[in-house]
């Protein structure tokens, strides 16, 4: 199974744990990095995560997300076929780092996109191109397997 993680989804565990939801869906990302630590789960990657990350103002965060990239399975740089998809998935109201994201993991052939971002969820709720879940929602289905 390759899945794509956003990077509110990436950051997610170093977001303030005081709410339930956030411990829940930080516990899940953790949970499922194990998984693609142990090569049960194939990551992808791609430019954008990269240049989000970039920006991340906090070392610590910036270098234990990069630190990922040791398990990526499949990294994309920008394509056409990239750009022209989000362009089309911007159309149902998504931001257009959010519909780089979700372009990059259609091209690498992810069966999930993960997010911890409500908007996308709510907006891509029955998108055919790429089924798109919260981390806890992944994990139903790993352990349905």
């Amino acid at each position: 199974m390759r899945i794509y993680m956003d990077n509110c989804c990436l950051n997610r565990p170093f977001d303030d744990q005081s709410k339930i939801r956030i411990r829940l869906e930080a516990e899940a990302v953790l949970f499922i990095q194990e998984k693609i630590a142990a090569h049960e789960v194939e990551l992808a990657w791609s430019y954008i995560i990269d240049y989000e990350n970039s920006f991340n103002p906090f070392d610590e965060k910036q270098s234990a997300i990069n630190d990922l990239k040791a398990f990526v399975t499949i990294d994309t740089g920008e394509t056409g076929s990239i750009l022209k998809n989000a362009a089309t998935i911007q159309k149902v109201g998504l931001k257009a780092f959010d519909a780089l994201h979700v372009a990059c993991a259609i091209e690498t052939g992810c069966a999930y996109f993960l997010t911890t971002d409500d908007a996308i969820l709510k907006k891509l709720s029955g998108f055919a191109k790429i089924k798109v879940i919260s981390p806890i929602e992944l994990i139903r289905i790993l352990e349905e397997k």
